[in-house]
């Protein structure tokens, strides 16, 4: 049996009360989902100033209340584990950090030079009756859109939109899908709420937090001073939200080691943007030798959180319920584009793409008529810190009480909650990066990386001890033996 868990059982809370004062709508969410007290809450302070970026959504509010949740959930911790004072426990994070990592690849350069961020065939199309978004950067799923087209890859942009002409939005999202590759129709968001995905999802809490069985609540490991030193972390995430709350939970102390296949290519920049105080291995799960090492990290590994399919899961006995089976006490995280389950729920999906489906697309449009984007990834970012403060929560609901604990965030319900919160008051700022806060990391040699040096956003978290700049190297993708510290 499965029921709902909080992270002060003794004294769950539904109102909020001051807190409202510093968290706004998708904040005041996620803290009623984690059952967060009157007492956790109070440690929250209002923000003296908020994110400055020019949009018609409420994005700097959503911003901020991620970046204060997974402060509090680290900081919690440690008070738990006596290495803060209650007493001085305030979290408040500042403006321009939040700022500068929502919008972290528009500050990033290798040895002073900017990513490639987004793919040739990656971007908004018209069609027919309407516009589409596509995302292509990985190379497989760039092929897949270009066969789908009947184009080459590396086709320009004339042929492209000639070969986009052709369809419908429904018809060519619907074949996209067949084909694994990634197109969107820009619906308004009235079409969006009419679509059994989004009506799903807007009965859904926005963090499903729940606890079943009965393991004992495990021992903390030795392992320093820091709020989550000891806890092991097995990382199977990719692109951004994921790393972001594997990353906060690397910051805060976490052994952090990121598991990739070797047959999915990552870009060696990205990687390198979330992947601050973690570990990068290869496994092929296929192979008998890997599988065995996996399965060993896994036998003493606290969380695991991933952002494959239900089905890729399932096929390797790694779907929540069987890890909670094999592995008593652990902690499931899952991210997903679109929610597990309805008619999307086995789909890909990106940022960009949900802000496509989902009305974002046109309520940023610049024009009244050419889709936009929100002015930062921000549903990536956001769901990554809210990933992290829910599995914080989780950990000090299994050391409190025990049991195994399963959490699920999807990009689509933080975007449901982006749009409900209405439209912004802040039209009269700005989207510039030149005055935010930067910092420099080496790089550790390893194979596919040439440079020596990133420039990248500072970290966000705010708690008392929190690192204003990251203290160990950068290892580059897939670099380290799969091996615990």
């Amino acid at each position: 049996m499965t029921e709902p868990v909080a992270g002060d059982l003794s004294n769950p809370v539904r109102d909020h009360g001051d807190a409202g004062d510093a968290l706004h709508r998708a904040g005041r969410a996620v803290a009623e989902a984690l059952g967060l007290s009157a007492e956790d809450l109070v440690a929250l302070r209002r923000a003296r100033e908020m994110p400055t970026w020019t949009s018609n959504l409420r994005v700097a509010e959503l911003a901020y209340d991620s970046a204060a949740l997974a402060s509090l959930g680290v900081a919690l911790i440690g008070v738990q584990r006596g290495v803060i004072e209650r007493g001085d426990l305030t979290v408040s994070p500042e403006a321009p950090r939040v700022q500068a990592s929502f919008g972290s690849e528009k500050l990033f350069c290798l040895d002073g030079e900017p990513p490639a961020v987004w793919g040739a065939l990656s971007g908004f199309w018209r069609v027919r009756d309407g516009w589409v978004r596509t995302h292509a950067n990985y190379p497989h799923h760039a092929e897949r859109l270009a066969r789908l087209l009947g184009i080459s890859p590396q086709a320009g942009r004339p042929t492209v939109e000639a070969a986009m002409s052709e369809w419908t939005r429904f018809d060519l999202e619907d074949l996209a899908a067949a084909a694994g590759a990634l197109v969107f129709a820009v619906r308004d968001p009235g079409e969006w709420r009419q679509h059994p995905q989004a009506q799903l999802i807007a009965d859904a809490p926005i963090v499903r937090f729940a606890s079943s069985g009965d393991a004992a609540p495990r021992p903390w490991r030795d392992g320093g001073a820091a709020p989550l030193a000891g806890i092991r972390v097995l990382d199977l995430t990719r692109v951004i939200a994921g790393p972001v709350a594997t990353r906060d939970l690397a910051v805060a102390g976490a052994d952090v080691l990121r598991i990739d296949s070797p047959r999915l290519p990552e870009a060696p920049w990205q990687h390198l943007d979330t992947g601050h105080e973690k570990r990068s291995a290869l496994m092929d799960l296929d192979d008998p030798s890997d599988r065995m090492r996996f399965e060993e990290l896994l036998s003493t590994a606290d969380v695991v959180v991933h952002g494959y399919r239900p089905t890729a899961l399932a096929r390797y006995g790694l779907d929540p319920q069987s890890l909670r089976e094999r592995f008593p006490g652990i902690i499931v995280a899952q991210l997903s584009a679109w929610g597990t389950d309805g008619p999307w729920g086995d789909r890909r999906g990106f940022d960009s793409l949900v802000q496509a489906a989902s009305g974002i697309a046109v309520l940023e449009s610049g024009d009244g008529a050419t889709p936009g984007a929100l002015p930062a990834q921000a549903l990536d970012h956001a769901t990554g810190h809210f990933l992290a403060a829910a599995i914080s929560t989780a950990i000090r609901a299994q050391r409190t009480v025990g049991g195994s604990l399963d959490i699920a965030m999807s990009l689509a319900r933080t975007a449901h909650e982006l749009l409900a919160a209405g439209p912004s008051e802040n039209h009269g700022a700005h989207n510039g990066q030149a005055s935010l806060p930067t910092t420099s990391v080496p790089i550790r040699p390893g194979v596919g990386v040439s440079a020596t040096t990133v420039i990248c956003a500072p970290p966000i978290l705010d708690f008392p001890g929190a690192p204003t700049n990251y203290p160990s190297p950068l290892h580059p993708w897939g670099s380290d033996e799969p091996v615990w510290r």
